[in-house]
């Protein structure tokens, strides 16, 4: 019973951060991709890949910092597709996320 209780608290906080990653207020949505490249979960993935496209710097920039967090080769393409963000800063942190998903890549090889 305590598995099954733990198991539903953590569904319903992913369930919970990814609402928000559609919430008008950036600083909430930035915190949710925090909460979700925290959490782990693979399912976090194809949403933290959409915030990407994301209008405000930050959030693309947190984003791109989450899925190299992560680590899931599935990011690599759409990070590749969005490293000429206008802003240098979130260059950079593509361009970080890409190194540590290609490292991870080479440690589980």
């Amino acid at each position: 019973m305590n598995d099954d209780m733990e198991c539903s608290k953590a569904e319903e906080r992913l369930a919970y951060f990814l609402r928000m990653l559609n919430d008008e207020n950036p600083g909430k949505r930035w915190k949710a991709i925090e909460s979700l490249a925290r959490s782990g979960d693979e399912r976090a993935v194809e949403p933290l890949i959409s915030a990407l496209k994301d209008d405000d710097w930050r959030v693309r920039q947190k984003s791109a910092w989450a899925l190299g967090y992560l680590g899931d080769p599935r990011a690599l393409v759409p990070l590749r597709h969005v490293l000429r963000d206008d802003l240098e800063g979130v260059q950079e942190m593509i361009r970080e996320a890409i190194e540590m998903i290609q490292k991870k890549m080479a440690e589980e090889s």
